[in-house]
């Protein structure tokens, strides 16, 4: 029996380490019968203080080893979606290898520059931006051309972008303007029939999720175990969520069984978030 992405060819940037969303996202897309081109930066950014994820060559080598041994499509190559001439010779790759693509999943971000809103340095403001907004808006213009005409666009963005969180404020307002750029994009490539959505993760087990929870368990006072018992049973469904709870509402967009939605940002909270 055939997957729901067969013959489907997806970029997914960010997806370097097996740890993350990124890979989960790629593993499930794979699964699916969708060849994978995994993207993602293979350079330390020691300047910036706070949490900004990399991997190195090697990881994403082990990653797209990792599929393959699943018997699953997979290639690699590396990119810095702040840096325009790299994004360049990734779609270059992509072209290559796949001619086209059905499938952009904007995945790559981070939180450098933790510090109040008044504390923080420019640079690592910016940076942010940068990062989390300006790249996904790079790579989608870089791939534009690749893009086949109902194809699916799926921006990693954050309940961050609909909620404030203390000292994360330039994670916050950049995870916010994806979500507004999420709509523009869908607005303006709903003439190709292209869909374009975001999906906006709670409390992830991730690297990320977990180096948030250790700050905010120095904050309230607690242990790590003990603060991660309390954030669970906080949310409603009590329990924290995992990569693949993200990739399986990824999955869904970038199949045909969402065709009628576009320009959404959908949470996956395990309902810490509710919205009309």
């Amino acid at each position: 029996m055939s997957g729901r992405l067969e013959g489907k060819k997806a970029l997914i940037t960010g997806a370097g380490k097996q740890s993350g969303i990124g890979f989960a996202i790629a593993k499930k897309l794979a699964g699916e019968g969708a060849a994978v081109m995994i993207a993602d930066l293979v350079k330390p950014l020691e300047e910036f203080e706070g949490y900004v994820r990399t991997s190195g060559a090697s990881d994403l080598d082990k990653t797209v080893a990792a599929l393959k041994e699943l018997g699953m499509q997979a290639e690699g190559a590396p990119v810095d979606v702040t840096d325009s001439d790299s994004i360049e010779a990734m779609a270059e790759v992509v072209e290559k290898r796949f001619g086209n693509l059905d499938i952009l999943v904007n995945n790559a971000g981070g939180a450098p520059g933790t510090s109040t809103m008044l504390a923080i340095k420019e640079r690592a403001w910016l940076y942010s931006f940068d990062l989390n907004v300006h790249g996904a808006f790079r790579v989608t213009r870089a791939v534009a051309n690749l893009l086949a005409d109902g194809a699916s666009i799926v921006n990693m963005s954050s309940r961050a972008g609909k909620v404030p969180s203390a000292f994360l404020g330039a994670y916050c307002t950049s995870k916010a303007a994806l979500i507004m750029m999420t709509k523009v994009f869908a607005l303006e490539l709903s003439i190709r029939k292209i869909r374009v959505n975001s999906v906006c993760p709670g409390q992830i087990e991730t690297e990320l999720g977990r180096w948030g929870w250790k700050l905010k368990a120095v904050a309230e006072q607690l242990g790590e175990q003990e603060y991660r018992e309390v954030l669970a049973n906080r949310l409603p469904l009590k329990r924290l969520g995992t990569p693949d709870d993200v990739a399986d509402v990824v999955l869904f967009l970038a199949s045909d069984e969402s065709s009628y939605l576009t320009g959404q940002s959908i949470n996956v909270t395990g309902g810490q978030l509710m919205e009309i």
